[in-house]
């Protein structure tokens, strides 16, 4: 009897790319789903598992991918020919996870999708969908007829974020760090460099800012914001750290507020399922780059480059 084969990209050092390697198809047991992959999406946490530098790591070898979307081919819970969403209970941290042609993972980890959803956008939109709606709304508080600053606002977080906050009335201003990023701003927020912010740039003082990128650029943006205004802090691309003058940060008198995006996913997941239902639509976009799963080391480095638009995929199957 030939046994059925696999790709799948194995973590063997941390530091180093997985290697794609072909294996055993995974057998079906009680308790867990087969899935058949057709897309994992590739994120920066993906990137820090794999690095070596989060706060949770599985043991190796290990297949990395958090998140991934296919077709069920066994399930004690789920018809076969299902597509569904993977995602959560440890899957490319505690346990292996989507960078795979075929996932086992635990029933508790498969979510059905709606049929006719691309399978790239499936297993991407919910981090930036939630995590705009939580920023602009659950932490910002962003207000009709406001000015908002957003950071990073082509990235598929920002992008979104620009799309939310205008909804929201504001008026939105999206900085980016590249020239070549400035035509991927979503209307009808403001395009402008980083390298150009000042409070002449973006027409004076704004309410508040939703920094996607931290680092120097976040450094930048805090004196453009008006006292008792709101930074909504997102993401650390551009930075883990940043300095300030605690006698100026206190008489600034602006609000530093995390979004945590894991300590919130329950109660802005029905919100987020909103936003599936018009990024489905068009109303909404979210850019996303395809890559196959030979080609993981490209999309590794435009993702950590910054030249990456949009969320970045691998497709499978």
């Amino acid at each position: 009897m030939t046994t059925a084969m696999s790709r799948a990209l194995v973590l063997e050092n941390f530091g180093s790319l997985p290697r794609l390697v072909e294996r055993p198809v995974p057998e079906p047991r009680p308790g867990h789903t087969l899935v058949r992959m057709r897309a994992a999406q590739v994120g920066h946490l993906d990137l820090n598992v794999v690095d070596g530098k989060f706060g949770i790591l599985p043991e190796l070898p290990a297949v990395p991918g958090t998140t991934g979307c296919g077709v069920v081919l066994a399930s004690g819970i789920h018809p076969e020919g299902t597509l569904v969403r993977l995602g959560g209970k440890g899957l490319g941290l505690r346990r292996d996870g989507c960078w795979a042609d075929h996932a086992l993972v635990p029933d508790a980890a498969v979510e059905v999708v709606a049929e006719g959803t691309d399978p790239a956008l499936a297993c991407s939109w919910f981090s930036p969908a939630g995590t705009a709606w939580a920023a602009v709304h659950a932490v910002a508080k962003v207000r009709p007829g406001e000015r908002v600053l957003v950071t990073g606002a082509a990235g598929a977080v920002g992008a979104l974020t620009v799309q939310v906050a205008a909804r929201a009335g504001a008026e939105v201003i999206g900085v980016v760090g590249r020239p070549a990023k400035l035509a991927h701003v979503p209307a009808p927020a403001k395009s402008l460099l980083a390298s150009d912010l000042s409070a002449e740039a973006v027409g004076g003082p704004v309410d508040v800012v939703i920094d996607t990128v931290g680092g120097p650029v976040l450094r930048d943006a805090l004196p453009l914001v008006r006292p008792r205004g709101r930074v909504a802090l997102v993401g650390y691309t551009a930075g883990r750290e940043f300095t300030v003058d605690l006698a100026d940060f206190l008489l600034a008198d602006v609000s530093l507020l995390p979004v945590n995006l894991m300590t919130r996913g329950r109660e802005i997941a029905a919100d987020a399922e909103a936003l599936l239902a018009d990024l489905r639509t068009g109303a909404l976009t979210l850019e996303i780059e395809r890559h196959g799963l030979d080609g993981f080391s490209e999309a590794a480095e435009r993702l950590r480059s910054g030249e990456a638009v949009g969320k970045v995929v691998l497709e499978l199957g």
